[in-house]
């Protein structure tokens, strides 16, 4: 193990792909506290996250060094004062919430497309654009804020603020945060410049008060409503969910986005079936929410991209009671790792594992095959009671965001094809430079 320290650092997805390929669907390292395990299997996994969720927890050294960013919000909270806020939070994602979602997409994408318009064809980084806009959606409709403004600074305070938090994951004996180290002192001006948009949203919703006998309007009204037992959530509580639902509500979306361009550009027929489904709705306006019916070819592409490049590549349980994963017996308190990235690529689940293919995820009519995207072996945003709340939000986002955008543009790499970079989410090493070129509305 001590050996592999430098290639975990270096390299985690194929330290991963290794560990399984030489030892299997169950990997035991040689880490006596807390003993830690590797879960390849797609079913052993589902057990893991669904079949006995209960017997495990979010008490790992992932998610408490994220709580440094987001505090006890929602992503990193353990299991008593998860389920709270699960039931506080839940109808901010309701159907209603979503239909909204499609105008926000359609404002942001011509935004970013008419400023690539003015620049004519231009080297643009696509991960940073893909950022942005994604920044730009969840702030509009979780918090009704525009974001538009502070849309790269917040991203560069959340890049910065999740890379340092993985470093430190990866080397437990780093410095506390207290000590001001070059690494510390980032995080906290990272952490202040999330928390000043944080206050700048209070203020401005505190400057038009809502009519309580009116419902909530956005994920923002819930968090300042009192709750039925009369329970007001502090500053602080209100302050962890807002940044928790920033960060993990546009990185995750952003580096879904990401990838797929990159795909696309390398498999020019899946962009011009893309293109050819969604050219019309876009110019009669759309894509609207209720086009994404029209829309199963696009969804299949948003499908493969999250398979191959799931943006939360790890997941990590502390075990609550002794269990058994796959003939191997787990104690009370060990840590228990789920990596999608393997789970996305184990061949018991997937023909030609390692290959883009959107059409997996069609049946013979066309149509998305939800007993795939519901089956054991495609994890992209969890499963079980912890299953992402947001996991609806992120499709409907990316796959208009898709749809909007490709038939209005021509992209070419620019420079070799990036390595994947996996951080909080897999982000693609130096960022995605690529010349854009807007054409004319089809």
């Amino acid at each position: 193990m001590i050996r592999s320290i430098a290639e975990i650092r270096r390299d985690p997805l194929s330290f991963l792909n290794r560990m399984y390929t030489q030892f299997g669907d169950v990997v035991q390292f040689p880490i006596p506290d807390p003993p830690t395990y590797l879960v390849s299997n797609p079913e052993t996994a589902r057990r893991v996250l669904v079949g006995n969720a209960r017997a495990y927890g979010k008490r790992t050294i992932q998610y408490t060094t994220l709580s440094l960013v987001t505090g006890e919000g929602l992503l990193t909270a353990d299991t008593d004062a998860w389920r709270g806020q699960r039931r506080r939070l839940q109808p901010a994602f309701h159907h209603s919430t979503l239909e909204l979602i499609a105008e926000h997409v359609r404002t942001s994408s011509d935004r970013l497309l008419a400023r690539w318009s003015v620049a004519g064809t231009a080297v643009v980084d696509i991960d940073e654009a893909m950022m942005h806009l994604a920044l730009e959606v969840v702030g509009k409709s979780l918090f009704g804020a525009d974001l538009s403004g502070d849309a790269a600074r917040l991203a560069q305070a959340t890049v910065e603020a999740l890379d340092i938090v993985v470093k430190k994951a990866r080397s437990p004996l780093s410095p506390p945060v207290q000590v001001p180290t070059p690494a510390n002192v980032s995080l906290r001006r990272a952490v202040e410049d999330l928390d000043s948009s944080v206050d700048a949203m209070l203020a401005e919703r505190a400057s038009r008060p809502r009519d309580l006998a009116e419902p909530p309007l956005d994920l923002l009204d819930l968090l300042l409503e009192v709750d039925d037992q009369g329970h007001a959530m502090s500053r602080d509580e209100i302050r962890n969910q807002i940044i928790t639902f920033i960060v993990a509500g546009h990185e995750t979306v952003a580096s879904a986005l990401t990838w797929a361009w990159q795909l696309l550009t390398m498999h020019p027929e899946t962009m011009s079936r893309l293109r050819a489904e969604s050219a019309q709705l876009v110019a009669g306006g759309g894509p609207t929410f209720s086009d994404l019916a029209n829309l199963p070819y696009t969804a299949a592409v948003v499908d493969e991209v999250l398979r191959l490049y799931p943006p939360a590549w790890l997941i990590t349980r502390r075990s609550h009671e002794d269990d058994i994963l796959d003939g191997v017996e787990v104690a009370a308190g060990s840590l228990v790792i789920v990596s999608p990235w393997l789970v996305h690529r184990h061949e018991s689940m997937w023909e030609r594992p390692h290959q883009f293919m959107p059409e997996r995820f069609l049946d013979d009519a066309g149509q998305r095959r939800r007993d795939v995207v519901n089956g054991p072996g495609y994890i992209p945003f969890g499963a079980g009671p912890r299953l992402c709340i947001g996991r609806d939000m992120a499709l409907v986002e990316a796959i208009l965001v898709l749809a909007a955008i490709a038939p209005r543009i021509e992209l070419e790499p620019v420079g070799p094809t990036p390595s994947a970079m996996p951080l909080v989410t897999i982000r693609p090493r130096g960022g995605l430079p690529m010349r854009v070129t807007v054409k004319p509305v089809p």
